[in-house]
């Protein structure tokens, strides 16, 4: 029983975090999240530390992403995701956040677990390409974990240490804590966006939308 506490407290946080009042479309979801007060930097929760970073540390804009591997809309957003990091270069700093809805996604959470234990060597980004990259060829499966096993060792892991990893107490801490920050921002959806803090919402959300988003932030930084 202790072996699985911590997925047990992952799934109480994600399933607050998704809430009962779940909305389909996006666009009813975005409109709801546009009156939400703009978090306080000092009382916010933080989430996994170190965060996954994809670009320049020092970059004056930060774009913070809450996704769902196993979400449709995060898949096709995906390849916009890449265009927009290749587009801004160094001026650009990602940051990926889990955020598997259990209650939506049945394999989410397991394949939080397999981006989170390819982190642990080295590897978070390498994982999150290729279960974006083949959503739809792993989702309608029913055993997912040899198929984490194969993408493991196509990415180069350790596939041993992968499958300890991949139920340990460090992956599920991880997960936990940016559980508790999407919680804490009250997000309902996924992906969602953030800014250099500022949460994309309404049409901001879609690809031009955080583009002008970016933009404003390096105008302002004085890029």
């Amino acid at each position: 029983m202790k072996r699985f506490l911590p997925f047990v407290l992952i799934a109480v946080v994600l399933i607050a975090a998704v809430g009962v009042g779940w909305v389909v479309l996006r666009s009813s979801q975005q409109s709801q999240n546009s009156n939400k007060p703009t978090p306080d930097p000092a009382t916010e929760v933080r989430g996994a530390e170190p965060p996954h970073v994809r670009g320049n540390a020092n970059a004056p804009v930060t774009l913070e992403e809450f996704g769902d591997f196993q979400c449709g809309a995060c898949g096709s957003y995906h390849p916009e995701m890449k265009k927009i990091e290749g587009e801004y270069g160094d001026k650009l700093k990602v940051i990926f956040r889990e955020l598997p809805l259990v209650t939506m996604h049945p394999h989410s959470l397991l394949a939080a677990q397999a981006a989170e234990a390819a982190g642990l060597q080295g590897k978070f980004w390498e994982m999150h390409d290729k279960l974006y990259e083949n959503q739809v060829t792993w989702t309608p499966k029913s055993d997912l974990v040899p198929v984490f096993v194969d993408y493991a060792k196509q990415i180069g892991l350790n596939p041993d240490q992968f499958m300890k990893d991949l139920n340990g107490e460090q992956v599920a801490a991880r997960i936990f804590q940016d559980g508790k920050r999407a919680h804490s921002f009250g997000l309902k959806g996924t992906p969602s966006f953030f800014v250099n803090g500022k949460e994309a919402t309404g049409d901001q959300w879609k690809p031009e939308g955080l583009r002008q988003m970016i933009n404003d932030a390096l105008r302002a930084a004085g890029k």
